[in-house]
């Protein structure tokens, strides 16, 4: 579990839950790395320059720019997956992400109308979901992929509301 900056927080705001997707996600980042270290090392140890110095093959040099291309194109799901969190607190869901330019949606508490949850067969095999937060604004749902122990979040963040409704918080903008 990541942690939620308390700076964020308002007066009398707590956690409730946070996290980021699995690594699952980062599957395919990784055999793409795989890939490119794999090129690259072939590149600078079987392609040597010949006997005359005529210099690296055609070959050589595509397997280098390929090597490179395959891990540049990794960096970019691995920042994603670093950078967004998921918070649930005891007034709002909170999703925050981006590394240079941040990016955030807020949805009080009193506004969600469900949580619920899905679980595919790869899922279940890794132990994650999609949690799918409803509210009454016009985009309706929010779908949050890949989310580690999906039915404890789940549970968690239900109990909350619960509890909001009991107290008759449903006012509370969340702010």
């Amino acid at each position: 579990m990541s942690t939620f900056p308390a700076r964020l927080l308002n007066d009398d705001e707590q956690v409730v839950v946070t996290t980021r997707g699995h690594w699952k996600a980062l599957i395919w980042p990784a055999a793409l790395v795989i890939v490119a270290l794999v090129l690259l090392v072939w590149s600078f140890t079987v392609d040597r320059p010949d006997n005359d110095g005529l210099g690296h093959s055609i070959l050589g040099w595509i397997a280098r720019i390929l090597g490179v291309l395959a891990a540049a194109a990794s960096l970019p799901p691995f920042v994603r997956w670093w950078t967004t969190t998921y918070t649930f607190t005891n007034r709002r869901f909170i999703k925050r992400s981006g590394l240079i330019a941040k990016e955030g949606r807020t949805i009080p508490l009193n506004r969600i109308s469900g949580v619920d949850f899905e679980i595919g067969v790869i899922d279940r095999l890794f132990g994650c979901g999609t949690l799918i937060v409803s509210d009454a604004s016009t985009d309706g749902r929010v779908l949050l992929d890949d989310i580690p122990h999906v039915e404890q979040v789940q549970l968690q963040v239900s109990e909350e509301l619960h509890r909001l409704s009991q107290r008759g918080d449903r006012h509370d903008d969340g702010t």
